[in-house]
């Protein structure tokens, strides 16, 4: 590997040392910040490595990790690393039942067990004989302890030599559809990525990094925990939900990457404060639109945040628009858990909103059949793990196939109008791609969520959640609003796809309920799972607008 591709091993050796008293990972535990100096963390995982080695576990072993965020996950996958180990990331809140169906696919020889809300259950999905290991803030019975493993351990010494080409690691993806698949990346895959990134934000050096998406997920893996370690920064972590207001009001990060779903909450939240009427006139006092945008800035804990994210699932550009009125520029990112989210961003100061941007240094990018976007570079997967016949479907003439319709401008800007599976035909005969009419839907403010239904049907119909500020009106109130709106959309859409319902729902679709991934993108099969059978019903019914 060239001198310009060090590992992720690689430079946290060079940290450790460099940077041996300089703060690398804040975890808020019980309110209480435990902080980790990188030199602090190397000791630990050196050890862990080393305690791992001893255990037999070595060369292409897999180990799995399963927990939220925190400072022991990521010296966990270092110290996997550390011992030629590969590591096999899972979601928090995975059934008992895909957890042991990923460990026995995976062939995981141990499992680290950190911070779960239900560590007893989950465990049930871990098979007889597994090496299991808590970490220190959460102990579990019958797991070996991190902090006992350790002690008077004599930890790895060294740099550790990795083959940059070997398999690093094994990430499964959180399946919107069917079983998940396990994605293989080599170190070599994610130093290409993250330096590519780092060619197009040259400004990232020593960041603030706020940690609370899935680990596991690429997106976060990529910038938070590969950013952080890459550049020598710190990453402070969320305690819970419930305190992410204040854990980010604490940290205030530098850099920041959100969901779609995330950004309509603090929209809402904002709102719920201010309505929009009195947030419009305020912002046209010259003077006092400044007081109040730095106001918001350092209530949400943005205020120092340089770098903003968006991805893994298309945003409204409303909402982009939104934000930009309070001086927060969100830059949209695109890319996949199969080409370690390595495809387009917004640059800062060439934002394109509407846009998922252009395509990063070495990236090949290209239309294919449907206008699918096809993207190629040495960040793509060796394949699916155990998956050949997958893989080989999974990419045409080199080209990874992303399953998005896209269209690109003169400027290489890409814009993504939907995934071709979600496409579907009314009973006419008609095809209609749903995200583009949902985010039309989205921009009227009532409205939290949005999925457009209707295969097989005369046309189609829009299910919804209310937003936190609209759940508080009457349903008399809103009906005439929500008419307008539906009114609205139906105009600027052709005759084929408009829509003849608005469905409003009263629970909020979330990762509980099974009706959103871990990474809060809409699973459409399950929205058809579970109000499917109501279709015929509501499509009978004369009211335009249904409170179901």
């Amino acid at each position: 590997m060239s001198a310009q591709f060090p590992t992720m091993l690689d430079k946290f050796c060079e940290f450790e040392q460099s940077r041996a008293n300089k703060l690398f990972l804040a975890e808020p535990v019980r309110g209480e910040y435990q902080q980790f100096t990188w030199e602090e963390a190397g000791k630990q995982v050196r050890k862990m490595a080393a305690s791992l080695k001893e255990m037999g576990l070595g060369k292409d072993d897999k180990i799995a990790i399963l927990s939220k965020n925190c400072a022991h996950w990521i010296m966990a996958d270092l110290a996997i690393a550390m011992a030629g180990c590969i590591s096999v990331p899972l979601y928090p809140n995975i059934t008992p039942d895909a957890l042991r169906e990923i460990i026995v696919h995976s062939e995981s020889k141990a499992i680290f067990i950190g911070k779960l809300d239900n560590p007893a259950e989950l465990r049930t999905g871990v098979p007889d004989g597994l090496i299991q290991i808590s970490f220190p803030f959460y102990p579990n019975a019958g797991c070996l302890n991190w902090n006992e493993l350790i002690a008077g351990k004599k930890g790895v010494e060294g740099k550790p030599e990795l083959d940059p080409h070997a398999l690093a690691c094994i990430v499964y993806t959180s399946g919107t559809t069917g079983q998940p698949k396990g994605v293989m990346h080599t170190y070599y895959a994610i130093a290409f990525a993250v330096d590519a990134f780092l060619i197009s934000y040259p400004d990232i050096k020593e960041e603030i990094f706020f940690s609370y998406l899935p680990l596991c997920h690429v997106a976060e893996r990529m910038l938070v925990e590969c950013g952080t370690i890459f550049t020598g920064s710190t990453v402070y972590f969320v305690e819970s939900m419930d305190t992410f207001a204040k854990n980010l009001a604490d940290t205030k990060p530098t850099v920041f990457l959100a969901v779609p779903r995330i950004w309509e909450k603090l929209q809402e939240g904002i709102l719920k404060k201010m309505p929009q009427q009195k947030l419009d006139r305020l912002l046209s006092i010259p003077i006092v639109s400044t007081i109040i945008k730095k106001a918001i800035q350092k209530k949400l804990g943005l205020a120092n945040a340089r770098f903003v994210f968006t991805g893994a699932s298309p945003i409204n550009p409303g909402l982009l628009h939104w934000f930009a009125k309070l001086g927060i520029t969100i830059q949209e990112a695109y890319g996949m858990t199969e080409n370690v989210a390595l495809s387009h961003s917004n640059r800062r100061g060439a934002v394109k909103f509407g846009t998922v941007g252009q395509a990063y240094q070495g990236v090949e990018v290209r239309l294919g059949k449907d206008n699918e976007v096809q993207v190629k570079s040495p960040a793509s997967m060796l394949g699916y793990y155990k998956e050949p016949g997958l893989t080989a479907a999974c990419f045409e003439d080199g080209y990874l196939r992303t399953g998005d319709e896209g269209s690109i401008d003169s400027e290489g800007y890409l814009t993504i109008t939907g995934r071709i599976k979600d496409q579907f035909k009314t009973s006419k005969g008609k095809y209609i791609m749903p995200a583009p009419v949902e985010s039309k839907l989205l921009q009227t403010p009532e409205l939290a969520q949005v999925c457009v239904v209707g295969s097989g049907m005369p046309s189609a119909m829009a299910l919804c959640t209310l937003s936190e500020n609209a759940r508080n009106h009457a349903p008399e109130s809103l009906q005439e609003t929500l008419h307008q709106a539906l009114a609205n959309v139906n105009k600027s859409l052709e005759h084929h796809e408009q829509l003849s319902k608005l469905i409003v729902l009263t629970e909020e679709w979330t990762i509980q309920n099974g009706l959103l991934t871990p990474t809060l993108k809409i699973k459409r099969k399950m929205i058809d799972a579970c109000f499917g059978e109501q279709y015929g019903s509501w499509s009978k019914t004369p009211d335009t607008v249904i409170f179901a």
